[in-house]
């Protein structure tokens, strides 16, 4: 019976450990797992753990950038744009900041702190009876095998009162099965529960990825509920830069039909700079024209200090032009204008830089008639400034267009810049033909510069500007023939004798 007794718990052993090995691989992994998560989490929070929020809150990067922000807006005040930003940010921030404090302790509460008692207590506290276990089975194993040794000695007949010696043995023996057995209950019930529960072990981590989306839900409409308010003070505020900015996007910022640095230079220029020889060709300061520059970037212009300087104010309008982001004259366009300008007859050339200048976007068609206009008036000074309009447009008309790719030197100082001249100056030299009528040079009222009219005489009459394509070209076709502009050896000349800077 002994010998029965001891199979059957044998095999129930050797059943509880197959399954208790295959569980505590499990413990093991599940807890390196969970230690190792708990410990990236936890760096993870910006917040110090276990203090209370209103701690937690003043010592948070995000608090404090939010502090430092709204101390920032004070100093500058609201008539500074940076200050309208930075109070309007800090503000912001702090409340980003009070919903970072609310989600991390949430955070520590639901997944970091279970996390931390599955890692450190649970699966350990298992693996402490595990260890208890194995004692308690090598402490019935010695009462078992006392128990069996005198068993042994009491059958032979020199051993005296063998009864009382083996029964407490056995009582021991039982004892420890009993505690064995107890210990090994409860440790499979651990392991079960354990098992059972990985269910809601896998809840620490949804419960992880639905507080993050909450919080940056609640975080993304605190951040679009303010981004309308820093775009209007944006839109807001007119001094903003225009060189190297769209012709579309700083009219439409500034509300003006020129820009404003087209205007700017053009209305000093009618007042300085009209008899200065060489103008838009010699190069100014280069100190002098990037201040000029700055100053007209912002909205800030002090006339008496460029009116002694004219080739700084040329400058500047040349390097408007050419940092605009697509040339005046449009990419778009570009195949047209050089196309037209390989026309040999001088009216169909007309004609044909007439269809592409009609196609050109509103904005682009008034900033480009007001400064032909400009250039028409200043090659009425050609004695005195020596600026002829196929001399202005060698320097100017590479600023007004060119290829989509930025073409080589040579390539720009042969066939390509030739054909531009073929193009701007029988424009400037007809400007009252192309743009009927007379124009307001100074639209702002800043600088006085006097009205242009037309000065050019060849035309008996000039088209209407309410008049269709049609009509302008069978009045074209009855009207003189206008100007021929300069040959091409006309202008090779004028490049070898005077080297003029085409940018």
């Amino acid at each position: 019976q002994d010998i029965l007794s001891e199979i059957k718990f044998l095999c129930v052993l050797c059943v509880f450990v197959c399954v208790f090995v295959q569980v505590e691989k499990r413990l093991d992994l599940v807890k390196q797992v969970t230690h190792s998560t708990h410990k990236k989490l936890t760096a993870c929070l910006q917040g110090q753990q276990g203090t209370d929020m209103e701690k937690r809150s003043k010592k948070l990067p995000l608090t404090i950038l939010a502090q430092c922000m709204v101390e920032g807006a004070a100093v500058l005040g609201d008539d500074s744009l940076l200050g309208k930003m930075l109070k309007l940010c800090g503000e912001t921030e702090d409340k980003l900041a009070q919903e970072l404090i609310q989600f991390e302790f949430q955070i520590e509460r639901d997944v970091v702190e279970p996390l931390y008692v599955l890692a450190e207590v649970d699966i350990p506290n298992i693996q402490k009876q595990r260890k208890h276990l194995a004692k308690l089975v090598l402490d019935m194993d010695s009462a078992r095998t006392r128990f069996q040794q005198s068993s042994k000695s009491s059958s032979h007949p020199s051993t005296l009162q063998p009864g009382a010696k083996s029964e407490s043995l056995r009582e021991e023996m039982e004892e420890a099965a009993n505690r064995m057995e107890i210990c090994r209950d409860q440790l499979s019930a651990d392991m079960y529960n354990f098992v059972a529960k990985e269910i809601d072990y896998a809840n620490y981590f949804q419960t992880l990825i639905e507080t993050q989306a909450e919080y940056h839900r609640k975080s993304l409409e605190i951040l679009h509920s303010v981004l309308p308010q820093i775009k209007a003070h944006q839109e807001a505020w007119v001094e903003k830069p225009s060189f190297g900015k769209s012709l579309e996007e700083h009219l439409n910022i500034s509300g003006r039909e020129i820009a404003f640095p087209i205007e700017a230079c053009v209305t000093m220029l009618l007042e300085c700079g009209m008899q200065e020889e060489g103008l838009f060709r010699v190069a100014p300061s280069a100190s002098k024209l990037k201040k000029l520059k700055a100053s007209l970037d912002c909205g800030v212009l002090d006339v008496q200090e460029y009116s002694s300087d004219p080739h700084a104010i040329a400058g500047a309008l040349k390097s408007y032009l050419r940092e605009l982001p697509e040339p005046l004259m449009t990419t778009e366009l570009y195949d047209e204008w050089i196309q037209a300008s390989n026309i040999q007859d001088m009216d169909k050339r007309l004609q044909a830089l007439m269809a592409a200048c009609e196609k050109l976007p509103t904005d682009n068609l008034n900033n480009f008639r007001y400064l032909i206009k400009f250039l028409a008036k200043l090659s009425e000074y050609q004695d005195a400034n020596k600026m002829t309009p196929g001399n202005m447009a060698i320097v100017l008309g590479p600023n007004l267009l060119w290829t989509h790719t930025e073409p080589n030197m040579t390539e720009m100082m042969t066939t390509l810049s030739l054909q531009i001249v073929g193009i701007i100056e029988p424009i400037i030299q007809h400007a009252d033909w192309f743009f009927p009528g007379d124009i307001e040079f100074n639209l702002t009222g800043s600088y006085g510069s006097p009205v242009h009219t037309n000065h050019n005489s060849n035309y008996s009459s000039m088209p209407s500007p309410d008049m269709d394509q049609s009509d302008r070209k069978q009045q074209h076709d009855q009207s003189r023939r206008p100007l021929s502009v300069a040959t091409d050896n006309m202008m090779l000349e004028f490049y070898k004798k005077d080297g003029y800077d085409i940018r």
